[in-house]
């Protein structure tokens, strides 16, 4: 049979045979490994192991082949498989070496193969560094010994290289984040808006009055008039002032255009007055005024025109401009360009522009909210709709109400993050972080919140890269230890969650050593829950309490995960042989 498939026969065997074969008839384990060190995985998820395997004098025979097969257990289960270590008697490598020679053999162990001296004790350096799974949270290299060529029970012994610790798997950064939940204050205070608006409208040359059949003048003052009736007809809204400016041409006198455009106002306002049917309380709130229109339309149009006269215009308005129009206008009319100037730059339209400003009723109580926000969400400010989030009990409610806000007020940061929040909650990643980047700019409460969408990715590379920039919040902080401890940068998890008084702060502490500072935190701490009675198992351990080891582990094992987790722990194998230890840690309640 060849080497290797007696190796993965062997493997399957072994225990059964040290039941019943010559193995289990030794008092003392037939090889010694020191030390069996309990190791934690690095940043790389690698193991590192240096251990020395002592063999007794004569452990194997002149003419036989010693294998020692070093495997990963987690419980029952093979993990990885390590190199092998194969000791080769005098006479079975010469015996080998001429089967090579003569034969053509092929030994598939020769790479692994030493020729060794039997007659005395030996004590052999075995080193190697293993790549585990990310995840393992604990297990065992564990070393079949056996032999080729003896003609004897060829499974001799299994031996203990070194226990697999790893404490940070306890952490799940994903149910352990703080998120940064923004509860707004709640102020009253006047919602006060404010607008304006322009018509432009057609009047017969020195005439003030509106008629609706010229151009467009029809269509310009229904315009104005369906903003404004919103604001009068709405029963929540208060109107707080009306301000109409005429305008009228920069052609003839400055007095008598002024007059002109005040009177053209006049019409607006008494046209509107009329088609609103407003009270003479409401209409008093109406100003009339002109704004004179002035020579500089004129020049802009010339100007974009590329008339050849605009530098003159220009010239004179720049020389008269701290007079009124008149001194202007008496200037330009005697240049040879005014015909032309009155024929296309003139403008026929006149503008009256109004300015308007009105006061949205605001809602007192829980109850008045609620009942309006069904009916009127638009009439709120933004601080009544987070106020009406508060009142929301349910989740669902909670992110409808917050989408409305975002509709009304897209800027707002606070129904950014906290809808981000809830999103994360029910695990919709994507939704979560397209809300977030709808804003274009991060809070610090929203930076944090960004950073546990690459958590709930996994992709905590990038969360730590952003916190690291980023996180100046308490919160930010703790995240950023909690991701520190998952990719085993133990020493800054440390640092970064050492004043945080609960179970993870006691997992990071355990991780590098820090036993009493431990016990500290978990004494004042007040979780109960199975994880934070597994941690003082844990603790319990490391002081040599057997007693407190199996009564911690009495409330941990009800998470069926940690009572795997138990079987294997390598702070528990001193007290794996406790009749109690075993009661604790036993399959019979998960088959039940």
């Amino acid at each position: 049979m060849e080497a290797t498939k007696y190796l993965h026969l062997l493997c399957g065997a072994v225990f059964s045979c040290l039941a019943i074969g010559c193995a289990s008839q030794r008092p003392e384990k037939f090889v010694k490994v020191l030390p069996v060190e309990t190791l934690a995985p690095d940043s790389l998820s690698r193991i590192h192991i240096d251990a020395k395997i002592t063999l007794p004098k004569r452990a194997l025979s002149s003419r036989s082949r010693l294998i020692v097969w070093p495997r990963l257990m987690q419980g029952d289960s093979l993990v990885l498989e390590c190199p092998l270590m194969v000791l080769d008697a005098p006479i079975y490598a010469q015996k080998t070496k001429r089967r090579i020679q003569l034969d053509g053999y092929v030994d598939s162990l020769a790479e692994y193969a030493a020729t060794v001296d039997n007659t005395r004790e030996l004590t052999l350096p075995y080193r190697t560094t293993l790549a585990v799974p990310e995840q393992l949270e604990n297990g065992r290299i564990v070393a079949t010994v056996s032999t080729l060529g003896c003609g004897r029970c060829s499974a001799l012994d299994t031996v203990d290289v070194a226990y697999i610790a790893n404490i940070p798997t306890l952490i799940d950064p994903q149910k352990s984040l703080q998120l940064n939940w923004i509860e707004p204050e709640f102020v009253i205070c006047p919602k006060v808006m404010k607008g304006k608006g322009e018509a432009l409208l057609q009047f017969i040359i020195n005439r003030y009055d509106i008629n609706l059949e010229l151009g467009s003048n029809r269509r310009e003052m229904e315009n104005m008039l369906v903003v404004l009736e919103k604001i009068v007809s709405d029963s929540l809204t208060t109107l707080n002032s009306l301000d109409i400016y005429g305008m009228a041409s920069a052609d003839g006198s400055y007095a008598f255009n002024t007059t002109l455009a005040r009177n053209r106002a006049a019409s607006a306002k008494r046209w509107l007055v009329a088609q609103l049917h407003m009270p003479s309380e409401q209409a008093a709130l109406i100003t009339t005024g002109s704004r004179p229109e002035g020579w500089r339309p004129v020049l802009a149009a010339m100007r974009a025109d590329g008339h050849p006269d605009t530098l003159a215009v220009a010239d004179i308005l720049a020389r008269y401009d701290a007079e009124n129009d008149d001194a202007a206008e008496y200037r330009i009319r005697r240049l040879s360009c005014w015909p032309d100037i009155r024929a296309k730059y003139l403008q026929k339209d006149r503008k009256v522009e109004y300015e308007y400003s009105y006061t949205i009723r605001s809602f007192t109580t829980d109850e008045e909210l609620l009942a309006m926000y069904d009916r009127r969400p638009d009439a709120f400010n933004e601080e009544e709709l987070l106020r009406v989030t508060t009142l929301k009990q349910d989740p669902r409610d909670k992110m409808e109400v917050y989408r409305t806000i975002l509709h009304y007020f897209p800027q707002s940061y606070v129904a950014a993050n906290n809808l981000a929040v809830l999103l994360l909650r029910e695990g919709r990643v994507e939704e979560a972080e397209a809300v977030l980047d709808s804003l274009g700019e991060f809070t610090p409460e929203m930076i944090n919140t960004k950073a546990a969408v690459y958590i709930y990715r996994h992709d905590y590379e990038r969360a730590i890269e952003l916190l690291e920039a980023n996180g100046t919040l308490s919160e930010a902080r703790y995240n950023l230890g909690l991701l520190m401890a998952s990719v085993r940068q133990l020493d800054c998890a440390y640092e970064l969650l050492k004043n945080y008084k609960d179970t993870n702060a006691a997992v990071v502490a355990l991780s590098v050593g820090r036993n009493e500072e431990v016990a500290a935190i978990m004494e004042a701490c007040d979780d109960r829950t199975p994880r934070a009675e597994y941690v003082r198992a844990l603790i319990a351990a490391r002081r040599g309490d057997g007693d407190g080891v199996v009564g911690h582990l009495g409330a941990a094992v009800a998470d069926l995960r940690l009572k795997q987790r138990a079987r294997t722990e390598a702070d528990f194998v001193p007290y794996a042989s406790r009749p109690d230890f075993i009661e604790r840690i036993s399959h019979e309640e998960e088959n039940r």
